[in-house]
């Protein structure tokens, strides 16, 4: 698997450096360059970009806000980011925004082989995922800090969203495994038939429901609510269940 990538950075030593051990790296194809993020915009509208070597600090628009605006597009575009910056105070900002990884310079390149060997292994995830979706789906990779890990559906009490994360509480484990994703892609991942939203900021196993009433989900020994903007879809799952 190759993955198709391109450079970004303001300065032109800089870029050359990233352009070359992006050359050097067999599972990376180097699809062009730019000295600004504007013209890389342009480019990720108009072909297909798996990676993306990116600068913060550029005039005009800056790496961070390049970064937001394919955040804003993930449902339409997989590309993915490497920050690369002499900023450490970056680095939170580049986790917000779902950065797979983020080199300080000046970085060599057994740092950037270490980045996009990550970077790799990101996308054989995704690509397994993607190849069991014909069958039956019984794990989900989620974002934990900088690596994917693998989440069996079953284990899965319930989903709690939490500001930027969502806390995923699973059978075994005493406290909930925190993702950087939002419920709302939580949602559109998980298979309707074993999960439900049935608040703003829950998501449940329908198979881990030990009781219902008519307003509230009794998952051990937790009691969660179900708003009224949840309540017709979860009356329609309880008259099958009585039924």
């Amino acid at each position: 698997m190759m993955l198709k990538c391109i450079a970004v950075d303001d300065e032109p030593l800089a870029l050359k450096m990233l352009c070359n051990f992006i050359e050097q790296t067999a599972f990376l194809s180097l699809e062009a360059k730019f000295e600004n993020a504007i013209d890389a915009l342009s480019y990720t509208h108009k072909n297909e970009v798996d990676m993306i070597f990116l600068d913060i600090q550029m005039p005009d628009l800056s790496g961070m806000e390049l970064a937001r605006v394919l955040e804003s597009k993930k449902s339409s575009n997989n590309t993915r980011i490497i920050f690369t910056t002499a900023y450490n105070q970056f680095a939170v900002e580049g986790y917000k925004v779902d950065a797979l990884d983020y080199l300080l310079k000046p970085y060599n390149y057994e740092e950037f082989l270490k980045a996009a060997s990550k970077a790799y292994k990101y996308f054989e995830a995704q690509h397994q995922t993607s190849a069991q979706e014909t069958h039956k789906k019984d794990f989900i990779f989620l974002k934990v800090e900088y690596q994917l890990v693998k989440v069996m559906l079953n284990d899965i009490l319930y989903l709690e969203g939490y500001k930027d994360y969502v806390k995923v509480h699973l059978m075994g484990k005493p406290s909930p495994t925190l993702s950087l994703t939002s419920l709302k892609n939580m949602e559109d991942i998980l298979p309707d038939a074993q999960f439900m939203r049935i608040h703003r900021s829950f998501i449940i196993s329908l198979d881990h429901i030990d009781s219902i009433t008519r307003n509230t989900v009794n998952i051990g020994n937790t009691t969660i609510t179900v708003s009224d903007h949840y309540k017709e879809n979860f009356l329609q799952f309880v008259n099958k269940w009585i039924g």
